[in-house]
C-alpha cells in the first residue's frame, strides 16, 4: 500500500481553522509543525537541552504546517479533492490565512515504518561491547551482544554520549555490582551494565514511554524483573520513587544534560556506596567546566574525563583524586 503526505503551509493564525476544516472531512491523526511553538518548548525546556542541531533549527525557521497521510486510492484522492476546495475556500473568506498551500509527496508503508532502521546497524563499542539492532544478524566476535529495538525516540548507542557512557561502563562494572540508570531512554546502559556482570538495576526517566522500551529491550537480552526495575518519575522530587529506589548503589549513571546533572549531584552522593563511581555524560563540551565544577562541589573528584565529537563525559567518586582526560 502507497501514502500521500499532504502538507498545507499556513501562518500560526490559520493553524486552528486549517485543522477545523480537515476535521470536518473527517481527516485527523495531524502533524503540526509550527516555528513559534517550537521557539516556545526551546524556552520552557531549557534545563532538558544544551544544543540545538542547525539543520532541525534552518527546517523550523518560518515553519507553520499541517501535514495528515491518506491512501493513494481512488478514496484517498477522493479526499485529497476535497481538502483541496476546503482550503480555496477558505483562502477566499480569509486570506489573512495564506499561503494555504498544499503539496503532495508519495510514500511505501515501508519507507515511513521502517526506513530510519537503514541507518542502525551493529556497532563495537569500547572493547568489550558490541550493540546490535534486533532487527539485524551480527557475529558478535567474542564481545557481548547487546540487542535493542529502541523505537524512534530512545537511545541508540549511536550518539557520542551514550558511546562514552558505555565504553566507561565496561571498565567500572564488576559481577555483583548493583547499578542505577537515570534517564535511562531505552535502557540501553542499566542493561549493558547488567550484562557487563551486574547483580541488579534499578532504571528511571521523567518519561513514561521508556519504561516499557526499557523493559521490552532487556527481554530481548534474556533480563527479567527480578534484576532490572523500570520507573518514571523524577528523581529530585518524587518521594515515593526516591522510596523505592533506595541507595547504596556501587554504580550511577546519568546521561541526560549539563543542567540536570549539576542538579543532580548533590543527590547522588546519598544513593551511592562510599566507593562508588559516578558516570555522567550528555555534556556539550562548552559546559565542560562548568559541570566539572558542580561535581567538585558536591564533594566528587572526576577519576577520568572523556571526549568524542563535541560531547563529554566524566567519570566521578567521592573524595578522591582527579585523575586524567582522554578523547575517543
Amino acid at each position: 500500500m502507497k501514502w500521500l503526505a499532504i502538507h498545507i503551509d499556513t501562518v500560526p493564525a490559520g493553524l486552528e481553522p486549517v485543522e477545523a476544516a480537515l476535521s470536518t472531512l473527517g481527516i485527523d491523526g495531524l502533524v503540526i509543525e509550527d516555528e513559534t511553538d517550537f521557539r516556545r518548548f526551546l524556552e520552557q525546556n531549557r534545563q532538558y537541552w544544551d544544543y540545538v542541531d542547525e539543520e532541525l533549527d534552518r527546517s523550523m525557521t518560518g515553519k507553520c504546517r499541517i501535514t495528515f497521510y491518506v491512501e493513494e486510492s481512488e478514496s484517498g484522492f477522493g479526499q485529497v479533492a476535497a481538502v483541496r476546495i476546503a482550503m480555496a475556500k477558505l483562502k477566499e473568506d480569509h486570506p489573512e490565512y495564506a499561503p494555504l498551500l498544499m503539496t503532495m509527496d508519495g510514500m511505501e508503508d515501508a519507507d515511513w515504518e521502517n526506513n530510519w532502521k537503514a541507518f542502525y546497524k551493529p556497532m563495537e563499542i569500547g572493547e568489550r561491547l558490541i550493540v546490535i539492532p534486533d532487527w539485524e544478524e551480527a557475529d558478535p566476535r567474542g564481545r557481548i551482544a547487546l540487542r535493542m529495538n529502541p523505537g524512534l525516540t530512545f537511545g541508540t548507542g549511536s550518539h557520542a554520549t551514550t558511546r562514552l557512557c558505555l565504553s566507561a561502563l565496561e571498565k567500572t562494572v564488576r559481577p555483583g555490582m548493583r547499578v542505577l540508570d537515570l534517564g535511562c531512554g531505552s535502557g540501553i546502559l542499566s542493561i549493558a551494565a547488567l550484562l557487563l556482570g551486574a547483580e541488579g538495576a534499578f532504571a528511571c526517566d521523567i518519561d513514561e514511554k521508556a519504561v516499557g522500551v526499557a523493559y521490552e529491550n532487556a527481554a530481548l537480552n534474556g533480563i527479567g524483573k527480578d534484576r532490572y526495575t523500570v520507573r518514571a518519575g523524577d528523581v529530585l522530587t518524587d518521594t515515593g520513587l526516591q522510596k523505592e529506589m533506595g541507595g547504596g548503589y556501587d554504580v550511577v549513571a546519568a546521561n541526560i544534560v549539563s543542567d540536570v546533572i549539576i542538579a543532580l549531584a548533590p543527590a547522588v552522593g546519598r544513593l551511592m556506596k562510599a566507593d562508588g563511581w559516578f558516570l555522567t555524560s550528555g555534556i556539550i563540551d562548552s559546559r565542560e567546566e562548568e559541570v566539572r565544577a558542580a561535581l567538585e562541589t558536591a564533594g566528587f573528584a572526576v577519576e577520568e574525563a572523556a571526549a568524542s565529537e563535541g560531547w563529554c563525559s566524566f567519570l566521578c567518586r567521592k573524595g578522591k583524586e582527579s585523575g586524567h582526560a582522554i578523547s575517543l
